[in-house]
């Protein structure tokens, strides 16, 4: 394949932040959203690294302005809601240079399927000007994968074997589809995802990459984590792969009653000069950050508050797409 998928701490030239603005799913959450939002964009914008914020209108445009570092660049681009990394393009880099690929989704098995999603991607790839590849033949949401640019990608079973995305592939349909459009060689799969995901189990809230060869996953820190067993199985599977892993601190049991929360660390976002960690108020939040900046020496490390975008579904690496440089 001409063109690979790098990993997340390759060079950035930008990077796309989604800006919430739909009142009807974020309710009385919108408002601490957009603030949580716009605090995770600044930091990255006064690091030097391009940012553009994406905005469906001007009634959102003029909130996230007021929110927002005077160098964030807006885009005005069609969306349901806000989560980049799943309805935007992945891009590429290859001897032809860069270019996007597009995939099919459903917004996440069917759950929430809301206009303006389907047309995201082909927004986003045209003002980016990059060279598209088109949409592939399949549904892949970018949250389901990681990458630590070897040609080594990971991933779920229980989200990229669902059913509810692509029911006439066989895995051994997905792998060759994972290598002829992505340029992925090897593939660590892991088992389910985080509990009250309404994703089935993004990777993305449970391990990431953080070097060649190198992965980190949570631990859980006290015996009410309701993701402890399936931290435990990712580790195993990560070791028995040949992968060097750090265990990170869990933020442990977030939400009340049957609603547990997909809270998660994990949800860090790499950026040029600096990584973002998602905070949600929990005990742990000052001792994973630590561990995760010490995984990234060379970059400055900082939590930001993230319980009210928590609430949509998802954190800071979930409603971003980085886009690297040529």
């Amino acid at each position: 394949m001409p063109y690979a998928m790098p990993a997340e701490w390759a060079e950035q030239e930008w990077i796309w932040i989604g800006f919430p603005a739909a009142a009807d799913l974020w309710e009385d959450d919108l408002v601490p959203a957009q603030r949580q939002v716009a605090t995770f964009a600044n930091v990255i914008a006064r690091s030097g690294q391009q940012v553009r914020m994406v905005v469906r209108d001007e009634e959102s445009a003029a909130a996230a302005r007021q929110l927002t570092h005077p160098s964030i660049i807006f885009e005005h681009h069609p969306y349901g809601d806000i989560w980049l990394r799943d309805t935007g393009p992945l891009t590429l880099l290859g001897k032809g240079g860069r270019a996007a690929r597009r995939f099919g989704f459903n917004g996440w098995g069917e759950k929430y399927v809301l206009k303006g999603d389907q047309k995201t991607g082909a927004s986003l790839v045209k003002a980016g000007k990059l060279k598209d590849l088109g949409k592939a033949d399949w549904i892949l949401e970018g949250g389901a994968i990681d990458t630590d640019g070897t040609g080594l990608v990971v991933t779920t079973q229980q989200c990229l074997l669902n059913p509810n995305r692509n029911p006439k592939l066989s895995r051994n349909d997905i792998e060759r589809r994972l290598e002829r459009d992505l340029g992925f060689k090897r593939i660590l799969w892991l088992g389910n995802g985080l509990l009250g995901d309404h994703t089935d189990g993004h990777v993305d809230n449970l391990a990431r990459f953080y070097g060649p060869g190198r992965i980190a996953i949570p631990k859980a820190m006290d015996d009410g984590d309701p993701n402890a067993d399936t931290y435990e199985d990712a580790a195993e599977r990560a070791a028995n792969f040949g992968l060097e892993v750090a265990r990170i601190p869990s933020p442990g049991a977030m939400g009340g009653g049957k609603d547990v929360e997909p809270a998660s660390y994990m949800n860090f976002v790499i950026a040029n000069r600096v990584v973002v960690v998602p905070t949600y108020g929990s005990r742990q939040d000052d001792a994973a950050v630590e561990a995760i900046g010490a995984l990234f020496p060379g970059r400055k490390t900082v939590g930001r508050p993230a319980n009210a975008v928590l609430t949509g579904g998802g954190s800071f690496h979930c409603c971003s797409q980085h886009v690297p440089r040529a």
